[in-house]
């Protein structure tokens, strides 16, 4: 039990604190979230992922965890497909069903998650942490897969259900994440050094800020829906997320022969609850956004308990 309330109170309730901070303060100030969301999509996210993909080295065991993000993408996005199938939902409901299955938490959450873990005591050695920044290169790729994705095909899929297909694919050339990226690849082949500019530790604030802002956007969120915790169809996302989502990263991570601290941070990574663009999106479009920021709400609080036990299960599961 001692275990358990640890990773509780020094990984888990540091992140609630912030998203309650944004929940008063949605409540008090009656903060515009349309300008919350734009921050995040047009600076902080473009900003986070120029930071690291320029600064990671990229080898072929990158290539293998990006590998990886996909084939779970691409299963999550069939068998959302399957169940909105089942449960006969329209277009408009079943794309924000797809983008609560496909994207999770893996940067407000996920990367605050893995810092607190892979810094604290338990994986300590020596007053040092040598798996640190092991963990947060691994987060950082299937971050970057999701952000990269997310803001290109989860924009697809709530445009879609309003736009026709042509419009729905132009929405993604709007996204600056798809253009620091080749920014970012660009600068990598041709070995242009920008650290020593201007440039590099303004992009440092910028990635700095995206995990408080991200999670202060989702307290706003939160502040201004109504909850029906009676909801079918949230529950189902929820637990398909919650709790099918870990499956799945285990059956995959075992398929891709991944060990150690790897093994570890995927499996976390891929248990943490829906990501909180995927409501911002929703809010962007007007598609189901009151699903999405139940869904997001909902699968956010119990991941208190689940993050807590996928915690504890990665150590037994997959030993460094």
């Amino acid at each position: 039990m001692a275990i358990f309330l640890y990773i509780l109170s020094n990984n888990i309730v540091p992140v609630f604190i912030i998203i309650g901070l944004g929940f008063i303060l949605g409540k008090k100030l009656d903060l515009n979230l349309s300008t919350l969301s734009k921050l995040n999509f047009y600076l902080f996210v473009p900003g986070f992922v120029f930071f690291y993909l320029y600064s990671t080295s990229l080898s072929w065991a990158t290539l293998k965890i990006l590998g990886f993000a996909l084939v779970y993408m691409v299963i999550n996005d069939l068998l959302a497909r399957i169940m909105a199938k089942i449960r006969h939902y329209d277009l408009g409901m079943t794309n924000a069903f797809k983008n609560s299955i496909m994207f999770n938490n893996s940067g407000n959450i996920g990367v605050s998650l893995i810092t607190l873990v892979f810094s604290s005591a338990t994986y300590a050695v020596g007053g040092q942490t040598p798996y640190l920044n092991q963990a947060i290169a691994v987060q950082v790729i299937i971050f970057m897969c999701i952000s990269i994705t997310m803001n290109t095909i989860g924009f697809y899929n709530a445009g879609r259900a309003r736009k026709n297909i042509r419009d729905s694919l132009s929405l993604i050339f709007t996204m600056p994440s798809i253009y620091v990226v080749l920014i970012a690849l660009l600068l990598k082949y041709f070995t242009l050094d920008i650290t020593d500019t201007p440039l590099w530790p303004a992009v440092g604030y910028i990635k700095d800020g995206l995990v408080p802002v991200a999670l202060l956007s989702l307290g706003v969120q939160l502040s201004k829906t109504e909850f029906d915790f009676k909801n079918v169809d949230v529950n189902i996302a929820v637990i398909t997320r919650l709790i099918v989502g870990p499956a799945l990263a285990y059956i995959g991570i075992y398929l891709f022969g991944f060990t150690g601290v790897v093994a570890q941070t995927i499996f976390i990574a891929y248990s943490t609850p829906t990501a909180v663009n995927a409501a911002l999106i929703a809010v962007e479009y007007d598609n189901y956004q009151n699903f999405a920021a139940q869904e997001v709400m909902m699968s956010t609080i119990y991941s208190a308990i689940t993050l807590t036990l996928v915690i504890y299960l990665a150590r037994i599961l997959f030993p460094i």
